[in-house]
């Protein structure tokens, strides 16, 4: 009997970006079944079995005959990986104004209603997902490099990196695993010459380099990551998100960035650079 194919089940809060991560993960090869209704699992496992290709299903509580447990039952039952995606209840109401669409839970009520009231049903499925991703701060564009490293097949079997710089004034980025703050460093923004600059300049570069902290830090963090890399990978870990965070984001933290990236690609990394809070 043929096997049954890999199956993801996408799911979240309405507005979080289940239409997209699917759209992503259609390009990635993967067969998208969207709004699939939980009673015509069997039936669609079944009939892909001879096919062998790997299979997105987006469920969420516009899907007909929608049932959190049930749900949670399907993804057991053929041991699909369940990932979940979240968001801030601000931004979903400011995406749900600007898109002018109704929330499926609020047909009649305020938008904030029906995202709280769906936070609640939703409660029991974000617990049991496998992957949870919070979409708050990321574009479509970071949706779909999101999903690339978590499901795109790499031949070598090694995991995409990607190393972000972020400003803590602006928050700290849900979505990475390791987090480093550089905030003790000598900072370039105080240097009325530094601080139209950002952290990709080389003068910027030059005046961080002659903090005495500096070189011994970037030594211990590289001795530090090295080791774990493999150990992540041995897990299964196809992605992996490290976030070095300033004060603004400007400086410190995009140099330090910058630093790293280039070390782990002589390494024979992929990696993926983000300065999410660089305003050039």
């Amino acid at each position: 009997m043929a096997q049954a194919p890999d199956i993801t089940i996408i799911t979240g809060l309405s507005g979080a970006g289940i239409s997209s991560v699917l759209k992503a993960l259609e390009d990635l090869g993967m067969e998208v079944f969207d709004n699939f209704p939980l009673t015509q699992f069997d039936a669609l496992i079944n009939e892909s079995r001879d096919d062998g290709a790997p299979i997105a299903i987006g469920v969420d509580t516009r899907t007909r005959g929608f049932c959190a447990v049930a749900l949670m039952g399907v993804a057991e039952k053929y041991g699909a990986k369940l990932v979940f995606l979240t968001c801030d209840d601000q931004e979903l109401q400011r995406r749900f104004t600007e898109t002018r669409r109704r929330h499926p839970l609020a047909k009649d009520r305020p938008v904030r209603v029906g995202i709280a009231q769906e936070r609640t049903l939703l409660k029991d499925v974000q617990n049991a997902a496998d992957l949870v991703f919070d979409t708050t701060t990321l574009s479509v564009h970071d949706l779909r490099h999101l999903m690339e490293g978590h499901f795109e097949t790499r031949a070598d079997g090694k995991m995409t990196i990607t190393m972000m710089s972020f400003g803590f004034k602006h928050g700290a980025p849900r979505e990475a695993d390791i987090v480093m703050d550089v905030r003790f460093v000598k900072n370039p923004h105080w240097v009325d010459a530094l601080r139209p600059l950002s952290g990709k300049d080389e003068k910027v570069g030059n005046y961080i380099d002659l903090d005495p902290h500096f070189p011994e830090f970037i030594g211990n963090f590289k001795r530090l990551v090295e080791p774990l890399l493999p150990r992540y990978e041995g897990e299964g870990k196809n992605y992996l998100t490290i976030a070095i965070g300033c004060t603004g984001g400007r400086h410190r933290s995009v140099y330090t960035a910058e630093q790293l990236s280039r070390w782990l690609r002589d390494l024979g990394r992929t990696v993926y650079i983000d300065h999410r809070d660089l305003k050039e």
